[in-house]
């Protein structure tokens, strides 16, 4: 977000460009005004003036610098307010998540007809066109991520047990959660779509003893993975593989992928189940985590263009039906990390607003604020409720579920210092 001084600047610069807001300027921008209003947002045109008339204080002002963005705000929101703010025709003066996260409040939670229509008629992401979408985010340089990302480089929801953790600890707990969850043992066999650096899958191998084969298209990605597996002395238990999930083959005790799902596209939706019903062994057990929503309707248009191309937020209906069900998979549990997702991304955007100089220097300016944006939308996203995020265990229709209850038995009774047959209370 830009300063006051800056702001004040570029005002000044589109002032001179573009003349004096007309009355039709002003007209438009009373319509911008009327929506929102109800969020308690004050609109300001590039003159200074506003059509604000509440009588209570604005939480922070929408600084709009031409027409073109009034005209664009009005007729298509979703991608103009991006383009804008990353371009700088749109400045936000105050809070930027809390500004964005009132406005979002005002849109309608059922999906429109547009909606509907753009869901059904997505693009499916073929192997070549998945490759590249992970190309556009994830091979920015590791340089980038590791800027403000926890020191693992973990790049998914943490599991903040306790408020006052750091983001450090709440990733780790996050790692260990999804193995208790998965009741990892030592020597079976697990096989991880969509690795990311590779932290969790050198988690299992290391704290649980298990032997990890572990997909990834992003080649830096990859590349960070295998070197950390030989500096940790685990090449020889963790196999790191380019390529896409789609081509896994092989029996396996158990299946997870983390912040993998979204990536996949409506339209491709079966071809995970397809992966799970040949490799995941019939007494396996398997773990989705990823970021969903309650009811069908695609990602925002600017966050499928700038940020994540071909991403599609499925809902528990779709992937109950599109993915377990004709996989012959039975649903154990499901948990809802939604709030654990918002104070990971609010922790993110500290990192990287104190990163502002080297990203600005390295990527430019419009780089740094489409980040910037996309941060706080997404934060804002899951405070509102309009994103979700599942973490679904589930087993092949018929086996045994890898627990009789949620607790953790090997857990509780080390911290409640039991022996064998002592109850269990501690809660995974």
């Amino acid at each position: 977000m830009r300063s006051s001084a800056e702001m004040s600047d570029r005002r000044a610069e589109y002032a001179a460009a573009v003349g004096a807001p007309t009355v039709i300027d002003r007209w438009l921008g009373a319509r911008v005004q009327a929506i929102v209003s109800p969020a308690r947002v004050r609109l300001e045109l590039w003159d200074g003036s506003s059509p604000y008339s509440l009588p209570t204080r604005p939480i922070g002002d929408l600084v709009v610098h031409d027409r073109s963005t009034l005209l664009g705000l009005i007729v298509n929101p979703d991608l103009c307010f991006g383009e804008a703010y990353m371009s700088g025709r749109l400045d936000v003066r105050g809070s930027l998540p809390v500004i964005v996260a009132e406005l979002t409040r005002l849109c309608p939670l059922e999906p429109t007809w547009l909606d509907r229509i753009k869901a059904a008629v997505s693009t499916a992401n073929t192997l070549r066109r998945s490759r590249s979408n992970v190309h556009h985010h994830y091979d920015l340089g590791n340089a980038f991520y590791e800027r403000w990302l926890d020191r693992r480089m973990v790049y998914t929801c943490a599991y903040f047990a306790r408020q006052e953790m750091s983001l450090e600890e709440a990733q780790h707990a996050k790692l260990d959660l999804v193995c208790r969850k998965l009741r990892l043992r030592a020597g079976e066999s697990v096989i991880e779509a969509g690795c990311g650096w590779g932290t969790l899958a050198l988690h299992m191998a290391r704290e649980y003893g298990v032997r990890v084969k572990a997909f990834n298209i992003s080649r830096e990605q990859i590349a960070y993975a295998r070197d950390r597996a030989a500096r940790e002395g685990l090449s020889s238990r963790v196999e790191f593989i380019d390529d896409d999930y789609r081509n896994a083959s092989g029996e396996f005790d158990a299946f997870v992928s983390v912040g993998m799902l979204e990536h996949v596209g409506r339209r491709n939706l079966a071809s995970v189940g397809a992966v799970l019903q040949r490799t995941l062994r019939r007494d396996g057990r398997g773990l989705l985590h990823f970021i969903g929503r309650d009811v069908t309707r695609p990602l925002n248009t600017w966050i499928r263009r700038r940020i994540f191309p071909g991403a599609y937020t499925p809902t528990l209906g779709e992937l109950t039906t599109k993915v377990l069900s004709p996989a012959g998979m039975s649903v154990i549990d499901v948990e809802n990390l939604r709030l654990h997702y918002a104070h990971t991304l609010a922790a993110w955007s500290a990192r990287f607003n104190a990163a502002t100089e080297y990203v600005r220097q390295t990527y430019g300016d419009e780089f740094h604020r489409a980040w910037e944006l996309y941060l706080a939308g997404s934060e804002a996203a899951f405070n509102t409720g309009w994103l979700q995020l599942f973490q679904v265990v589930f087993t092949p229709r018929g086996s045994l579920p890898p627990s009789w209850t949620r607790s953790d038995p090997f857990d509780s009774l080390r911290s409640l210092g039991a022996g064998p047959g002592a109850a269990s209370s501690g809660c995974a």
